[in-house]
């Protein structure tokens, strides 16, 4: 299972570092909040959906990007080398 290391956690953000060994998910999930997503590392990781479908997103180290809240998911790391990414959640 993926590992969630809190860094901030107040009543406007919560910042979180997760960090994926090889084959690491964060089980299935629904976004309470609309968030950013900062890569780590150069990378992809397996989407799937609460509907069963799955997409590969490919991420570039630095390159963040926005999701709103509602989204339902697992996220897998895609790669044959540990993965980590920030996601900052807006309260």
């Amino acid at each position: 299972m993926a590992k969630a290391n809190i860094m901030i956690d107040n009543d406007k953000t919560r910042v979180t570092e997760w960090s994926f060994e090889v084959g690491d998910e964060t089980g299935q999930h629904i976004h309470e909040y609309d968030y950013v997503v900062v890569p780590m590392l150069d990378g992809e990781l397996k989407i799937v959906n609460h509907d069963g479908e799955t997409t590969i997103s490919k991420l570039t180290q630095g390159n963040s990007y926005f999701r709103e809240k509602g989204v339902n998911h697992n996220v897998l790391n895609n790669n044959d080398f540990p993965y980590r990414f920030v996601e900052i959640e807006f309260k």
